[in-house]
């Protein structure tokens, strides 16, 4: 447990029964549409084309009304240890979890959207106090970002990436973590980057699984695979399947009121990219169970955070300096789902010390989620090779 100063302070997640209630109600209350339309093909192969169907949704409604216990939730997150702090005048939410290793390495988490803090909640115990003894064992901080769960919702603009990695260096240091190492995936990844960029002198090195390259360079002498990444990197952004980024880019509170006041359109904003983005079939819970879906979606909604998380779109979209160059050690794992793949020639242009490079056969955008046995050990690896450089 960290040292209580006046700068930090303890934190106990407790939502009241009347706000359980009030979202069993408003499930039990729910409008739906009618079912989408289906191809004459049977099975469809298809069914998730116009987003999730009504048959998927249905059933998940059901159980998070009647099955679903947010309790346990809150109950892991206390055990792991809850704390807030404020930065720039915003009270900052994190987890923080100190490893009972003598040598263990402070270490920031860092999720993104539609993600948050429950999605490395089965893997702090783990990197905290490995089971295995040769591993690297870590001082684990994973905070929420602005305007998601328990931290505070930004009454003006200016809380970009930039800013938000600068917070993480403060928040580092009033814990006591000088020079840390530093992991993201989506805007967590895109952060990281920043926080490796910027503040070489307190980052021991990064791992991500979100890299970009800088802008404007050729595809010439990459490899079929890698042009095949870039491909569906830009298929992805400048298609349909985009439209959910260029929405909470230019009109974050437009969405945010559906997303704040209906639990079930919140489910299906949510649930949709799961099932996209992870690597799977048919459905997202081919490889996450019910449960830790619902964990995430319930602390969006208990909070009202689905118009305040939206906006680090509208803050950060496209927004990466094109002359930010990473100069700290950097493990970068590429998932074969994930939404966004940077070939390794692109990535080099701007993380000039890359010490581990790993493209797994499986996983998605949700590693931690969809494999956390593999995720642990792929970033204890991928830090290990950081952490040596140190030596």
């Amino acid at each position: 447990m960290p040292r209580l100063t006046s700068d930090v302070q303890a934190f106990e997640a407790h939502a009241t029964d009347a706000d359980l209630d009030d979202l069993r109600a408003r499930l039990a209350a729910a409008r739906l549409p009618e079912a989408e339309t289906v191809y004459r093909a049977a099975p469809d192969p298809r069914r998730w084309a116009q987003g999730v169907p009504l048959a998927d949704l249905v059933d998940v409604v059901n159980y998070w009304r009647t099955g679903y216990d947010w309790r346990s939730f809150e109950e892991r997150l206390n055990r792991i240890g809850q704390f807030r702090t404020t930065i720039d005048d915003l009270g900052i939410h994190f987890l923080h979890r100190r490893s009972a290793r003598a040598d263990a390495t402070p270490l920031i988490l860092t999720h993104g959207w539609p993600g948050s803090i429950a999605e490395f909640i089965d893997v702090v115990d783990e990197l905290a106090d490995p089971e295995d003894a040769d591993a690297p064992a870590f001082h684990v901080v994973v905070p929420s970002l602005p305007g998601f769960g328990y931290s505070d919702k930004p009454a003006t603009t200016g809380w970009g990436t930039e800013k938000i990695a600068a917070a993480w260096v403060e928040l580092m240091g009033r814990l006591g973590y000088r020079k840390f190492a530093a992991h993201g995936g989506d805007w967590g990844g895109n952060i990281t980057t920043v926080l490796g960029g910027r503040f070489p002198a307190h980052v021991l090195g990064i791992h991500t699984t979100f890299a970009e390259g800088p802008p404007g360079l050729t595809t010439d002498g990459l490899t079929a695979l890698e042009r095949e990444w870039t491909e569906e990197t830009r298929d992805f952004y400048e298609g349909p399947h985009g439209a959910y980024a260029k929405q909470q880019a230019t009109r974050p509170q437009t969405i945010g009121y559906s997303l704040v006041d209906s639990p079930v359109g919140l489910l299906a904003w949510i649930l949709d990219k799961f099932a996209e983005w992870s690597d799977t079939e048919d459905s997202p819970f081919e490889t996450i169970s019910r449960d830790r879906v619902l964990d995430d979606v319930t602390l969006y909604w208990l909070t009202r955070t689905g118009a305040s998380s939206a906006r680090i779109y509208y803050e950060s979209h496209n927004s990466l300096d094109p002359e930010l160059r990473v100069d700290v050690p950097s493990a970068i794992t590429t998932y074969p789902r994930d939404i966004e793949k940077c070939p390794r020639p692109w990535a080099q242009e701007r993380y000039r010390q890359i010490v581990r490079w790993h493209s797994p056969e499986t996983g998605g955008h949700f590693p931690s989620l969809e494999i956390p046995g593999y995720f642990v050990k792929d970033l204890q690896e991928g830090l290990a090779a950081v952490l040596a450089t140190h030596r």
